[in-house]
């Protein structure tokens, strides 16, 4: 249902100028909160038509101003030349691509121009500053493909209509708000905001020459997304959805249309289900590869399979991977045409392959623990950003199944930590099933065991815990607990089965597999049974809902962006179909809404000491169903607070709510496992009011 985890938070550095002296070595030390924001985060690898260079981001951020900047860097294939490319008093960067040609870097920016909000830019390869290529007046625009002679762009556009959340959380903002008017079936989205009839996305072609822009398809309102030009520049595959009614179904469909103002797009593929992007075309033009989801009936819970079909519509689609139980990701055609790359996700990995065209035989690239979050390829040369339990992602370069590192964003910080590396976890489930996880233990192996416990779950639920950084783990590690991240039923990674056995009845085999494995590291001596907690994000927190309404073997909880009754959610937040395919019609459907409302229907069951989060801007689990447990837990007199975090959508974006939300979670825990005497307030905070009040 709900996709999101706790985020990871991970300046971008370069090589001084001037000499400087050598110092000795700090003593790595367990990791704070502090050390979590000094992580870069890497990104969206690109590599040039040559293979001779990638461009890639660095976010970084600045707790001081609250705020987080990404810059654009450049590294060579051979590694040996790194140099920043944008500087974050310009504004941020993202999506970073190289012209055709090869002369031109492009990126998206809102920094100051001659038209506001995003636009793309462009920094000649040969030095000199950025400059502004479009000027989009109306719409956001979101995303844009060079043609392949580098004269015009393929726009992505999301027209008016939409009204944040936070437009109404910001009183200064207007001054009087008009109402809203909406007649969608689908009619609010996580940061989007609420949706009008005339809230869209389109396609638009962009002459660079004389700054011209065109809609590429005419008149009906249909998103378009996913455009990517043919190899000649003559057509443009989309991804759409032209049914009567696209709200409500996930019924998108591949189109290819002429690359000109006005013309009539033709369908290619007429799947009942969703074929999605992203698109890539064969070197010759002839077939375009395409992910292929699960039936509709199961749409939250599928695995996208790679297809290719006849871009000329000749032939009809052939799914290379529809005996391979595992989802993929991110396809595109190698250079010679006779493969496509995808990332794959498997259990607690997600590695490169190569597919055969031909056959549809699936080759693994990388053999070694981690995760690939994304991958690029051009010239016979593949970049890929790759993370493991103790090393932030960074741009590799692989061949012949070899990793060679070319950036060290973090080599730094990574120094001066002292990290614990996840080991994995298995355990059977109360009907046999075999249940996987990972274990982080304390940084200080000295401590005596066994240790305290952090059950830390998931969301998704269709996500996975897997062998990549992650700060949440390391930071309870650091400071000596034993961490427990457990993949039960719902999670990825193990086959479309082991995914699709939740659908419909939430709570229960998820809780059966989370004790299971709590209960074998209990067994091995590694958890202290006496001193244990819980907690989630999003899925994570409905199922620490669950979790506290099953049992009262935790001594604390922390529920973020959670709920323990969807049916108080229907209509409420953006997840309409979900309810109607999976859990039916309220009004006819009732008692599969108050069996999955277990933890709140049974909240008198409830012991465990629980601390509820949410943003006021969350439209993907509104903070109502935080609000509504907490109630329910202070009627009770079970010791619980409520958290809610101003202008936050469901991935919190202020540094300093990040942060916030962190020490809250230690003291919670320490206070209610560990018996400490600690305050819940978070001190910063009070002393930023004491001195408010000291200027008054």
């Amino acid at each position: 249902m709900l996709k999101f985890r706790a985020g990871l938070f991970v300046l971008s550095f370069a090589l001084a100028a001037a000499p400087v002296l050598a110092q000795a070595p700090a003593t790595p030390h367990p990791m704070t909160i502090d050390d979590a924001f000094r992580v870069q985060n890497v990104g969206s690898p690109r590599v040039s038509p040559d293979g001779k260079w990638i461009v890639y981001t660095v976010s970084s951020t600045d707790l001081k101003a609250d705020k987080r900047t990404t810059d654009l860097w450049m590294v060579g294939w051979d590694g040996k030349q790194d140099m920043q490319l944008t500087f974050g008093y310009d504004g941020s960067t993202s999506s970073p691509e190289f012209s055709p040609d090869g002369r031109s870097i492009s990126f998206l920016s809102g920094r100051k121009g001659t038209a506001k909000g995003t636009q793309v830019w462009v920094l000649d390869r040969r030095g000199g500053e950025a400059r502004q290529l479009t000027d989009v007046k109306k719409g956001d625009l979101e995303n844009y493909a060079w043609s392949p002679d580098s004269k015009e762009l393929l726009l992505t556009i999301h027209t008016g209509g939409t009204v944040s959340a936070n437009d109404f959380n910001d009183p200064g903002k207007h001054k009087l708000i008009p109402p809203i008017v909406m007649t969608r079936y689908h009619f609010k989205q996580d940061v989007e905001g609420y949706l009008t009839a005339d809230d869209h996305t389109y396609l638009y072609l962009y002459d660079i020459a004389t700054g011209k822009m065109e809609k590429l398809t005419a008149g009906k309102q249909y998103n378009e997304s996913d455009g990517v030009w043919s190899p000649d520049g003559k057509e443009i595959a989309f991804v759409s959805n032209h049914t009567a009614e696209p709200d409500r179904n996930i019924n998108t469909d591949i189109f290819v249309v002429a690359a000109k103002h006005g013309a009539e797009p033709r369908q290619l593929t007429h799947y009942t289900g969703a074929d999605a992007g992203p698109l890539s075309w064969s070197p010759d033009g002839k077939l375009i590869a395409f992910l292929r989801g699960g039936h509709v009936k199961y749409w939250q819970y599928q695995e996208n399979h790679l297809g290719v079909i006849a871009a000329d519509g000749s032939s009809p689609a052939r799914i290379l991977t529809s005996k391979f139980d595992r989802p993929v990701h991110s396809p595109q055609f190698s250079s010679d045409g006779k493969s496509i790359m995808v990332l794959v996700t498997d259990d607690r990995n997600r590695y490169p392959a190569s597919v055969d065209v031909a056959t549809g035989a699936v080759h693994r690239l990388v053999a070694t623990e981690g995760v690939s979050w994304a991958h690029a390829e051009k010239a016979g040369h593949e970049a890929l950003l790759w993370t493991t339990d103790t090393e932030p992602g960074e741009v590799y370069a692989l061949s012949q199944g070899h990793l060679r590192e070319l950036t060290h964003h973090n080599a730094k910080l990574l120094s001066e930590l002292e990290l614990s590396k996840s080991e994995n976890i298995s355990a059977l489930s109360k009907d046999g099933t075999r249940i996987d996880g990972l274990l982080t233990l304390p940084v200080n192996k000295s401590e005596a065991k066994p240790y305290p416990l952090l059950v830390f779950i998931h969301g998704g639920p269709q996500g996975q815990d897997a062998h990549e950084f992650n700060t949440i783990p390391q930071l309870f590690a650091a400071r000596g607990w034993a961490v427990l991240n457990v993949n039960y039923r719902g999670s990825n990674g193990r086959g479309l089965a082991f995914q699709r056995a939740i659908w419909a009845n939430w709570g229960v085999l998820e809780v059966q597999d989370v004790q299971a494995c709590v209960h074998k590291v209990i067994q091995e001596g590694i958890a202290d049974p006496n001193r244990m907690g819980v907690g989630g994000w999003s899925y994570g927190g409905i199922m620490t809902d669950f979790m506290i309404a099953s049992t009262n073997e935790f001594k604390a909880a922390s529920s973020g962006a959670g709920t323990g009754d969807p049916l108080a959610l229907y209509g409420v937040d953006e997840y309409g179909n979900q309810y109607n395919f999976e859990l039916g019609e309220p009004w006819k459907d009732l008692n599969t809404y108050i069996k999955i409302g277990y933890p709140f229907f049974h909240a008198d069951r409830i012991h465990t000491p629980t601390l509820f989060m949410g943003g006021t801007s969350d439209f993907n689990v509104p903070v109502v169903a935080g609000e509504q447990m907490y109630l329910a837990l202070q009627t009770l007199h079970v010791p619980s607070a409520l958290i809610v975090y101003p202008q936050q959508f469901h991935g919190f974006t202020d540094p300093t709510y990040i942060r916030d939300r962190y020490q809250y979670w230690f003291n919670w825990y320490d206070k209610w496992v560990l018996g400490k005497d600690v305050k819940l307030s978070y001190l910063p905070w009070a002393k930023k009011d004491k001195d408010k009040d000291k200027k008054k």
